[in-house]
């Protein structure tokens, strides 16, 4: 048997809580060892089949707690002793379930990286714009709403003081008398829903952390724009039962909220464009972590499992993954990865956030550093009105992979968002300054950028509905808008930024294929037959870079020294040379793998490192940008 150590476990934060037996710790020695043989510890027990895993618990005599067809195993209470037993046994791995915990305070973490500024000086050139002439909301451009505070932070939106809810909700709200959102305008997704395109007749499942349908909660969410009820199923995956998925948290009714919410804007009220992306997708709530956001592997595999199980009865297209953790282990090694791959392989388009630990190299977490699906880094609007000066965030996890990927695949806004939540939830009352008026709240974090991308994948899913999860990451990719200078070199890494941000009215446009997940085979990654790695790798110098690629793109944007540079904002150009066939249809990038050699490696250690425990969940609180 394969007995997968604490560190190899594939990185969510992990804390062990012992679960006792019946007998009771005493003085004596006799009876206190008693008591520790009859101590259980919950592992994922993983057999070549669901049936083969479930008999060998019983066999042993473990209590069987969850059962996890999507991977081929079941969770079990075992204690030593009987871990012992399997020692023998060839079909079997372990891998010990851990807690998992959810970062609530302010992330310390973000700004550590010692070469955030160490090319500020050569870059003070680079200043650029936004490029929105192709948006027809004028209020999103508008430079008379840009106010004196946004004036002199300028696109870095770094300040000795940080920002404050007043600013934000003079900013955004201050002629309207509402809550209004931002967002939607900057991918174009308003202007589709001024079209008729928001959603209609696709599925978006939820993993997080429950819903609240309290207050405005219960009619922007539960309720799409024609005022029906579109919350087809809650299911717990804490209890393994439908029903009690209240959100005490309040980071699930949040995403949710950026995903779906129907509240229509006040700005646009004849056009009829609304606050969530796509505001008539229905809704698979999964509660997977409870109000404190702690969680653990099995409860969140426990999730996925009843998302892949149910696509057809609930008509689930996309599968949204606000959350992330370091990775421990190769990708196709860890068990929540492998439910996440089942997931794609069943014809669900996945969408992870890249985390929160940018911005140095290789941060991007589980699920995120998983080839085949949609990982999604953050922007920031840099706290106005205008598309002409965002930036990437510095706590947007960035590649590549361990494995060599370009990951994040796009970017989305995921710089204080607004969006609904549960004023009693915990994060409404942990970080009360953030709540504007009594339903709504700012957030930030990659957690929210993938919600932006799970409604254009949405969006794009009701236009197109054959297509594969496959071709919404090619459409998604090839009509995304990456970030140039105003001389035309890239503004952030390919493995910062991916493609660029991400275009929701683009992705209808574009007609490319086949550009994405090139050269990977599902099928035999999940058997184990072969595995892949993509075209990353690092030169004597410490740079990143992608093999493969002919002398006309060796440049800073594929070349990549780690440092993050702060600047006052790029073009989000179309017209880069990313979104042509040079790589898309050349698949040089995550369009084209190969099978893993474990001969590949980086020029320093692996990756991670034996004994490291961090405290990670449904998304950790990130300062506003």
């Amino acid at each position: 048997m394969k007995h997968l150590s604490t560190a190899f476990l594939g990185g969510i934060l992990l804390l062990t809580t012992p679960v006792l037996g019946d007998e009771p710790q005493t003085a004596s020695k006799r009876e206190s060892a008693e008591s520790v043989e009859s101590e259980t510890t919950r592992y994922i027990v993983q057999g070549s089949s669901l049936e083969l895993a479930r008999q060998w618990v019983e066999e042993v005599g473990g209590t069987i707690t969850h059962e996890l067809g999507v991977i081929r195993a079941v969770g079990a209470e075992l204690t030593a002793e009987q871990v012992a037993k399997g020692e023998e046994a060839e079909d079997i791995r372990l891998f010990e379930d851990r807690k998992v915990e959810t970062e609530t305070a302010l992330d310390d973490d973000s700004d550590d990286s010692d070469d955030s500024d160490s090319d500020s000086d050569s870059d003070s050139d680079r200043r650029s714009n936004w490029d929105s002439d192709s948006d027809s909301d004028s209020d999103s451009n508008s430079h008379s709403d840009r106010d004196s505070r946004s004036d002199s932070r300028g696109a870095n939106a770094r300040s000795d003081r940080p920002l404050s809810r007043w600013e934000l909700d003079n900013l955004y709200n201050r002629d309207y008398g509402s809550r209004d959102t931002v967002y939607p305008t900057i991918v174009r997704a308003a202007a589709l829903h001024r079209v008729g395109y928001r959603g209609e007749g696709v599925t978006v499942a939820v993993v997080d952390t429950g819903l609240s349908t309290s207050g405005s909660q219960g009619r922007w969410i539960e309720k799409n724009t024609w005022a029906r009820d579109r919350v087809l199923v809650g299911y717990n995956a804490i209890t393994g039962s439908y029903g009690d998925v209240h959100d005490g948290n309040g980071h699930g009714t949040h995403v949710a909220s950026v995903i779906a919410s129907s509240r229509k804007s006040t700005r646009a009220r004849r056009e009829r464009t609304y606050n969530g992306i796509a505001p008539d997708v229905d809704l698979v709530i999964v509660k997977a972590f409870d109000d404190d956001g702690q969680g653990s592997y099995l409860d969140v595999i426990r999730g996925i499992d009843f998302a892949v199980a149910n696509k057809d009865v609930y008509g689930i297209r996309v599968l949204n993954l606000s959350f992330s953790a370091p990775s421990r282990s190769h990708y196709w090694d860890d068990p929540l990865n492998q439910a996440v791959m089942a997931a794609w392989q069943a014809g669900i388009t996945v969408v992870a956030s890249a985390g929160n630990k940018g911005p140095a190299p290789m941060t991007v977490g589980v699920p995120g550093n998983v080839p085949y699906v949609i990982t999604v880094g953050a922007v920031s609007d840099a706290v106005t009105r205008r598309a002409n000066d965002d930036f990437l965030t510095s706590f947007s996890g960035a590649g590549p992979t361990y494995e060599g990927f370009v990951k994040p695949e796009i970017v989305a806004p995921g710089g204080h968002l607004l969006a609904l939540i549960d004023p009693w939830s915990v994060l409404a009352r942990l970080f009360s300054q953030w709540k504007a008026g009594s339903d709504y709240f700012y957030m930030s974090g990659t957690s929210q950028s993938a919600a932006v991308a799970s409604g254009a994948a949405a969006l794009l899913l009701q236009y197109e509905s054959e297509l594969s999860p496959d071709e919404v990451k090619c459409r998604l990719i090839a009509s995304a808008r990456p970030a140039v200078t105003r001389d035309g070199r890239p503004g952030y890494s390919i493995f910062q930024q991916g493609a660029g941000l991400i275009d929701a009215w683009g992705a209808f446009e574009e007609g490319i294929e086949n550009c994405a997940n090139n050269g990977l085979n599902i099928d035999r990654d999940l058997a184990g037959i072969e595995h892949y790695r993509g075209r990353a790798d690092r030169n004597a110098h410490g740079e990143y870079f992608l093999m493969g690629l002919d002398a006309f793109v060796w440049n800073d944007g594929y070349v990549w020294s780690g440092a993050f540079v702060w600047n006052d904002g790029f073009v989000w150009n179309d017209a880069f040379v990313w979104n042509d066939a040079f790589v898309w249809s050349d698949a040089f990038v995550w369009n084209d793998a190969f099978a893993w050699n474990d001969a590949f490696v980086w020029n320093d250690a692996f990756v991670w490192s034996d004994g490291t425990s961090q405290i990670v969940g449904v998304g950790a609180w990130v300062e506003h940008e």
